[in-house]
């Protein structure tokens, strides 16, 4: 009888000790999501100032928290008083795609887009983006 009830005794213990590895893998678990929860939420540094025209800028060039921005009518806006404003507008496009940036404006100001729009070029090594 001893030994049967050593075995009960044992299998409770093994019962206990897989419950308390799963509460601790838990635990952990949830430690890991909270932190990068934390960590995403502080990556994001938004210029108060920078919203214009219903664009939203995100500094520190973390490209994947931008939203979507209405290309077309912000290059139509800043290609409006081009001398060829079709092609003004299709390289625009281009460029908005590309760097989710369009410049207030109707002409200067590309350095607020960074390197993505000012640093882009034809293949005649001209600068693509108006």
């Amino acid at each position: 009888m001893p030994a049967a009830l050593r075995a009960l005794h044992n299998l409770l213990d093994s019962k206990k000790a897989a419950a308390a590895a799963m509460a601790v893998r838990l635990l952990l678990a949830l430690m890991v999501f909270v932190f990068c929860l934390a960590e995403v939420s502080s990556d994001l540094k938004i210029d108060t100032g920078a919203l214009r025209g219903g664009q939203l800028v995100v500094r520190a060039g973390n490209r994947r928290l931008m939203q979507d921005i209405d290309c077309g009518g912000l290059c139509n806006q800043r290609c409006s008083l081009h001398s060829r404003p079709n092609v003004c507008t299709r390289a625009c496009g281009t460029c908005c795609v590309r760097c989710k940036c369009v410049p207030p404006g109707t002409s200067g100001n590309r350095e607020v887009c960074g390197t993505c729009y000012t640093d882009m070029t034809t293949h005649g090594n001209k600068t693509k983006c108006p």
